[in-house]
């Protein structure tokens, strides 16, 4: 089979657009000499493509309908048995969409991608197989991923599973909501920006972004492959733990690990934080929008800390403020250089690439108008950015990541663990149909300022319940240095083991 050669005019064109100017008689000679390199693209053209092997069975599953539908949180119903035995055995199991499942389809919340079916399953996905799981469908999830609320899937708006008509928080939306409302044990979800924290704190459960790299991600649509996340969402400590013992390690196919550190998370559960230091930050309490509620709830947890035996102070991390702002222009400029001109996978890293998805995604340029508005607003500063500066605030940005890194490190010496407010809100009222523009984005972004910092700087952040605030959940974050996971889940599991946070 051969691949298409291009035409004369097709030659000028190119060089035209990159700022060439050929006569026809070069492009002529620049044509005859292109052909050797064609050449290759046939012999990797005839060659089949090198994918990881399926090895459960399932069907392509079905869409379900409303009224077996739940919070409007599953995207796809599909039921796959892994192993008879191993550490998930009896686990339900339900999938970000954006997570491939192969032979099922999967949307990642986005109309333009409808009718893409992954040939292959993600690394994680046969990790939770082979240790027994039962994966019982794609859950919802926000618009290419890029809204911390649950109001801008094309499958329909996702509703909290503790308030009808209040948002699930995003961008793993229906994960959230299916792990809350009791349907699975277990939901897997993404982090770029908060989006496995801000869905867990409005639905009151258990969210870990682990260290960047520390899940592979191989399988999972990136956004933006320095702040990509995947993770665990649980109803309990412990089976977030587990889970993520199961998800942790090396795939060998994934460039954001580096050396992961891994551990046996569910023996730190038990662990106690006697002793324990943790810096209550107070730049995670200013947040303009921080609801009072929520500050209190979360420092009387601190105090719960500190009766458990854990030293408690209140420390200051000037640069927290920096890294929220940091994270603008890498994940903006990021996500439409990579996620959407890279057309899902971009170039310049090796591992395991979605030929697939990235043919198929390409289309979006076709279909722009359909774009959800959070997202247009994301790829039109990114677009900004990349024309008009040249990509310089992404490269500075990168920069000062290492900077506002290094800030959090430094106090990492002296304290086992931060502690903050997960989100400075409890969830919102879901945008009437017809919202404006305006409201759609507010909706969506509102709740970031306390997250973002830890997808930048790629450091373990847990969000869990710790209270509630007029009958909706707030979120705890405990956030440590970089493969200190265990530290985190000991504190967590200390809290969960003392405080009933649904009767706070």
């Amino acid at each position: 089979m051969t691949i298409t050669r291009p035409t004369l005019e097709q030659v000028i064109e190119i060089g035209e657009n990159l700022g060439m100017s050929l006569t026809h008689a070069e492009a002529e000679e620049y044509m005859s000499l292109m052909q050797g390199n064609f050449d290759a693209y046939d012999v990797v053209d005839a060659e089949p493509d090198y994918t990881p092997p399926v090895t459960y069975p399932r069907t392509t599953g079905h869409t379900p309908e409303l009224a077996d539908n739940p919070f409007g949180a599953w995207a796809r119903k599909v039921e796959v048995k892994g192993a008879g035995e191993g550490k998930l055995k009896g686990k339900t199991i339900a999938l970000k969409d954006n997570v491939a499942l192969a032979g099922v389809p999967m949307t990642n919340g986005a109309s333009t991608l409808a009718g893409f079916i992954p040939v292959s399953d993600a690394t994680i996905v046969t990790r939770m197989l082979d240790e027994g799981a039962t994966i019982e469908g794609k859950a919802v999830c926000e618009y290419f991923c890029l809204s911390g609320g649950s109001h801008t899937s094309k499958p329909g708006m996702v509703h909290n599973p503790r308030k009808a008509g209040y948002s699930a928080g995003g961008s793993s939306s229906g994960s959230a909501a299916l792990v809350g409302g009791g349907i699975v044990d277990m939901a897997i979800g993404g982090d770029q920006g908060g989006s496995i924290r801000m869905p867990a704190s409005f639905c009151g459960i258990a969210g870990m972004k682990a260290t960047h790299g520390l899940v592979p991600y191989t399988g999972v649509m990136p956004i933006e492959a320095t702040i990509d996340h995947t993770g665990p969402m649980t109803t309990t400590v412990a089976d977030n733990a587990l889970l993520l013992e199961v998800l942790a390690g090396a795939d060998g196919m994934d460039p954001r690990q580096y050396a992961p550190k891994v551990d046996d998370y569910t023996k730190a559960l038990d662990r106690g934080v006697q002793g324990m230091k943790i810096g209550v930050l107070k730049e995670g309490f200013v947040a303009p929008n921080m609801m009072p509620g929520i500050a209190d709830s979360v420092k009387e947890a601190a105090e719960t800390y500190r009766g458990l035996g854990a030293v408690v102070e209140e420390i200051s991390i000037p640069d927290h403020l920096l890294a929220a702002a940091v994270w603008g222009p890498i994940a903006l400029e990021g996500l439409q250089w990579q996620m959407m001109q890279g057309n899902g996978m971009g170039m310049n890293w090796k591992g395991a690439y979605d030929v697939g998805l990235l043919d198929f995604h390409a289309a979006w340029r076709d279909k722009a108008d359909d774009l959800s508005e959070s997202l247009k607003i994301s790829m039109l500063v990114g677009q900004y950015g990349i024309d008009h500066y040249n990509g310089r605030y992404y490269a500075k940005a990168q920069n000062l990541a290492r900077k506002v890194k290094a800030s959090y490190d430094a106090v990492f010496a002296d304290y086992d663990l931060l502690l903050m407010p997960t989100l400075p809100i409890t969830a919102s009222k879901l945008p009437e149909p017809g919202a404006s523009i305006t409201e759609v984005i507010t909706r969506a972004f509102e709740m970031i300022a306390n997250t973002s910092q830890f997808d930048v700087t790629g450091h373990p952040s847990m969000s869990i319940p710790c209270g509630q605030v007029d009958g909706l959940p707030v979120g705890l974050m405990l956030t440590g240095a970089d493969y200190s996971e265990s530290t985190i889940y000991a504190a967590a599991a200390a809290f969960e083991a003392t405080v009933d946070w649904a009767s706070a």
